[in-house]
């Protein structure tokens, strides 16, 4: 009586731990649309501003994420897999999968919190460099786009305030036909409205793009960190309850 009682034990033992991987699953799942889509709205929301980043760190940030959320789809078929059939070999490669794509969420919230730790002093060295030379460049249509909606979106003018506008390579080179500042900064843009710097007229005093491009890029990176982290921790659960369930079916005679 007392084999059959502890075999019913075990069986118990098994049946929830079946359950809570079903349970993780959903939750892997949900967390894993988090993920991918937290990626993709970073890189679609205001993706032109990454051309005015002097490194790469907050886009490979968005897009380990992206790779760990698609990664997530097919490998929570895979845990209902291991959980429905049982069999140590799917468990384990399951677990490797688990690992793996918690060393990559793992990555993307470091970089996010290392490149958060930055982001103020590399806007502040490389910001005004980039809008005041590589504006209405050859070459440079990319800079000019996102500068001119970084511009309207933040209502602000130049890196720092207009004034930055004064020894920018647009207005030396004469290009701007009389403008004092690009007509991006002007609350109603019309054709050559940024010959007129009132401040009733453009953005003088609502405070330069620096600090504004700064709040923007954080939000966004204390967003990537989080759900990076907070999903990886999350798969240490699945983790463990994986390594369990495989003890138990090892343990069964069958």
């Amino acid at each position: 009586m007392s084999v059959g009682y502890k075999d019913d034990q075990n069986d118990w033992v098994t049946v929830c731990l079946k359950y809570l991987l079903f349970v993780f699953n959903f939750l892997f799942w949900m967390g894993g649309a988090a993920v991918l889509g937290v990626g993709v709205w970073t890189l679609v929301a205001k993706s032109d501003y990454l051309s005015l980043l002097a490194s790469s760190t907050f886009a490979v940030s968005a897009y380990t994420l992206i790779l760990a959320g698609s990664l997530v789809v097919v490998t929570g078929f895979l845990g209902c897999c291991a959980v429905i059939r049982e069999q140590r070999s799917c468990l384990s490669t399951y677990f490797i999968c688990l690992l793996f794509i918690f060393l990559i969420e793992l990555v993307a919230g470091v970089l996010a919190y290392v490149y958060y730790q930055r982001l103020s002093e590399e806007l502040k060295q490389h910001l005004n460099h980039t809008m005041t030379e590589n504006y209405a460049q050859p070459g440079k249509e990319a800079v000019t786009f996102a500068v001119d909606n970084l511009q309207q979106d933040f209502k602000c003018c130049g890196s720092n305030n207009s004034h930055d506008w004064t020894v920018s390579k647009y207005l030396v080179s004469g290009q701007a036909e009389g403008r004092a500042v690009p007509d991006s900064c002007c609350k109603t843009i019309t054709p050559h409205c940024g010959k007129r710097d009132h401040p009733s007229n453009i953005y003088k005093v609502e405070g330069g793009c620096i600090t504004k491009l700064e709040k923007f890029l954080a939000d966004h990176l204390l967003v990537i960190g989080a759900v990076g982290i907070g999903v990886a921790c999350l798969q240490i659960c699945g983790m463990v309850f994986t390594c369990c369930l495989y003890r138990r079916i090892k343990m069964d005679p069958y």
